[in-house]
């Protein structure tokens, strides 16, 4: 469990919502000069029950929460992508005011970008396999934005749903290579990875599933039963063998299309041959769903 429940987190004032750094770095600094411990919790919005488990997580475990908002441009490859994102600000507020967050950072990309950021982030193999490979320059906008966060609040934890099981290596990676140029706040810093949480049919929670048709959402659930059969079915076959069943099988639904199915090592992310190469072993995979199609990820732990 990552740090000790913040004892009091029950005497809380109404959540306030800032739109600046400026803004952002004083209130802060107002919590450091207090002695209170910051959990934050990056999003990019279009809130669910997911998110949610990150907020009330924080909130148990820090004397404050920020919830950061914000439709990361950087991070995307695909304009269509981005402007097809969902935007909810107001029913995420509300939604976070329930929850008992603190503050809410939701800044403009102007707030955030006022210059283009340049900066480069390398980390192989952990950001240039599966989603690396496939979507060019992700984890590098990933790394932009979450690092300006990081530096902006200084948390004492981060909390990312594990649902992005890369992105979370990715982060790890990041925050270790800061640490070793010194930087105060990646040595504070811990990173809390946090169960993924399911809809009723096993479809893990994402923003993207508001973007699911009735049909695609009757078809999307087929990814984490499948995960879950091939959990069975490893224990008397191959890597090569279960990896090959979960491709077959989803490609077997009309509607789904498998992208990429990897069975790696949890750590380095590097691929695996035999169930003897690593303690702890992840399936990450990548699905289109419908004619759109909607991109859809998830992972299941074999060992």
């Amino acid at each position: 469990m990552c740090g000790a429940i913040a004892t009091s987190y029950m005497k809380r004032k109404k959540m306030e919502i800032i739109n600046s750094v400026k803004e952002l770095k004083a209130k802060v600094s107002a919590l450091r000069s207090d002695n209170k411990t910051i959990g934050l919790v990056p999003t990019m919005g279009a809130l669910h029950a997911g998110h949610a488990s990150l907020v009330k997580r924080s909130v148990r475990e820090n004397h404050a929460t920020i919830v950061s908002v914000f439709v990361n441009p950087t991070q995307f490859n695909d304009k269509n992508d981005l402007e097809a994102y969902p935007r909810t600000l107001f029913a995420d507020c509300n939604l976070l005011q329930r929850l008992g967050a603190d503050f809410v950072f939701a800044p403009s990309v102007e707030e955030i970008y006022p210059e283009p950021d340049t900066r480069t982030f390398s980390y192989p193999p952990t950001d240039t396999v599966m989603e690396g490979a496939f979507r060019p320059g992700h984890f590098n906008g990933v790394c932009q934005i979450v690092s300006k966060l990081f530096m902006f609040v200084e948390p004492d934890r981060a909390y990312f749903g594990e649902k992005d099981f890369q992105q979370i290596a990715v982060i790890r990676a990041m925050v270790a290579d800061y640490t070793s140029q010194g930087a105060t706040w990646a040595k504070r810093l811990e990173i809390c990875p946090c169960p993924i949480v399911r809809e009723e049919s096993g479809l893990a929670l994402s923003s993207r599933n508001t973007l699911l048709s009735i049909n695609e959402k009757a078809i999307a659930p087929n990814i984490y039963r499948v995960l879950k059969e091939s959990v069975d079915f490893s224990k008397t076959h191959t890597v090569e063998e279960t990896q090959q069943m979960v491709v077959n099988q989803l490609n077997g639904i009309e509607g789904l299309e498998v992208q990429y199915y990897n069975i790696v090592n949890a750590i380095t992310l590097e691929n695996v041959t035999s169930w003897d190469d690593a303690d702890h072993i992840q399936g990450c995979i990548t699905v289109f769903c419908g004619a759109t199609p909607i991109r859809l990820i998830d992972n299941i732990n074999y060992k």
